[in-house]
């Protein structure tokens, strides 16, 4: 079914049930001429009349009582799974919406300590680098990167970050300085700020016949640093578990503040609800942490 006529379907599935367009087109919030050419648009898409049209009114052919029925049918299964994820929204359920990288790295690991205090929350957690839709099917909250204003949104500073010179203990092996570090391969996100940054503030030329290698997402790319492809210029918040356990090392040369933040975000036309606000309260805290 093409998307184009989805419209057209719903508005021929409300005067099939009302028998009448003037009464459907008061049920969609239309009027019955714009109620009339939906159903007309579908009629020639399909090549089959699907109402007699007379003095007082219209009648479902044999064709249209057909379609009448099946299109009845989706529509109340479709309103079915509607109901039962307003029901999940209305029993605590919680969606939120993450950046890849900050989900593995960073939010995830502190999780139980969340569940643990709010037995009662269910969590739906979203992991995507686009900007989510915070309209009525969409997330409760997201955290997002940026410099906290977005349109149609509330944001909550949440925590700032830094970047810092990783790279494996056996390729750090290999810097003594600096200026070292320009010799050895690098790694790179697709984030607004990187290593000709870096290099600037350490006061090293950038290397720009050096082995440069693009990995989109910042967590595969501290992966990738962790088994010794190159140097990785990491968000600090999600190496904390890298440098931890000893899978990446920090490199000479300065900590370079980062110009975006983290941000809790909401519709700005929907005020959080109860397990919303429990989650906002309980990540502000876990952000003022040392390091986050």
């Amino acid at each position: 079914m093409r998307s184009a006529l989805l419209p057209a379907l719903a508005a021929f599935a409300s005067a099939a049930r009302h028998q009448n367009f003037a009464h459907a087109a008061e049920e969609l919030h239309l009027t019955a001429s714009a109620v009339s050419h939906h159903v007309r648009k579908l009629e020639v898409s399909l090549g089959v009349s699907l109402f007699q049209r007379h003095a007082r009114g219209v009648a479902l052919t044999p064709e249209g009582r057909l379609l009448a029925d099946a299109a009845g049918s989706a529509l109340a299964d479709v309103e079915s799974v509607l109901d039962s994820l307003r029901q999940h929204r209305r029993e605590n359920g919680l969606r939120l919406s993450v950046l890849p990288s900050l989900a593995a790295n960073w939010l995830t690991p502190r999780l139980r300590r969340f569940i643990d205090a709010h037995p009662d929350i269910r969590l739906s957690i979203d992991t995507d680098r686009a900007l989510a839709r915070f309209d009525e099917g969409g997330p409760d909250l997201g955290i997002r990167y940026g410099f906290g204003q977005w349109s149609g949104v509330t944001s909550r500073f949440l925590m700032n970050d830094s970047l810092q010179p990783l790279a494996s203990p056996e390729l750090a092996a290999r810097v003594q300085d600096i200026c070292d570090v320009a010799a050895l391969p690098l790694l790179t996100d697709i984030a607004p700020e990187g290593w000709r940054e870096w290099f600037k503030a350490a006061g090293v030329r950038y290397p720009r016949k050096g082995t440069v290698h693009t990995i989109s997402d910042s967590a595969d790319s501290l992966n990738a640093a962790a088994i010794g492809l190159g140097a990785v210029l990491a968000r600090t918040r999600l190496a904390t578990a890298h440098l931890a356990d000893g899978r990446l090392v920090r490199l000479p040369g300065p900590e370079l503040p980062t110009r975006f933040a983290y941000y809790v975000a909401h519709s700005a036309h929907r005020p959080p609800s109860a397990a919303a606000l429990a989650f906002i309260g309980w990540i502000e805290r876990e952000a003022q942490e040392p390091r986050g």
